[in-house]
């Protein structure tokens, strides 16, 4: 399965490919900076916006059609980042769904 659901974007853009491309650019400048900001939160004491941002990235994945980063997102959200080992795993795993899906971002947008 693709780190992206393109027929479930086409939904969004009718499968016009510069929307598509235009889309998948800002979904990749909107998770960069989301997951530098979460990382910053792991062992804080602000556990609203750690919520939120996991929150946040999870509707934005599953509304491209990024759907295997929506559930890491999903499993990320109510977790404590006061419990600092709990949510470097979560974090470890959405990092790890994010990079997945910036190699499949940059390689549509190269083709």
């Amino acid at each position: 399965m693709a780190a992206v659901d393109l027929e479930h974007l086409a939904k969004y853009t009718g499968g016009e490919r510069a929307l598509n491309e235009e889309i998948l650019r800002l979904f990749d400048g909107q998770i960069t900076s989301m997951m530098a900001e979460l990382n910053g939160l792991v062992a804080g004491q602000d556990t609203k916006r750690w919520r939120e941002i996991a929150h946040t990235i999870k509707g934005a994945a599953r509304g491209v059609g990024a759907f295997g980063m929506g559930e890491a997102a999903a499993k990320a959200e109510p977790v404590n980042p006061t419990n600092g080992a709990e949510a470097q795993a979560a974090l470890q795993k959405l990092e790890h769904e994010a990079q997945t899906v910036r190699a499949f971002i940059a390689t549509y947008l190269a083709a």
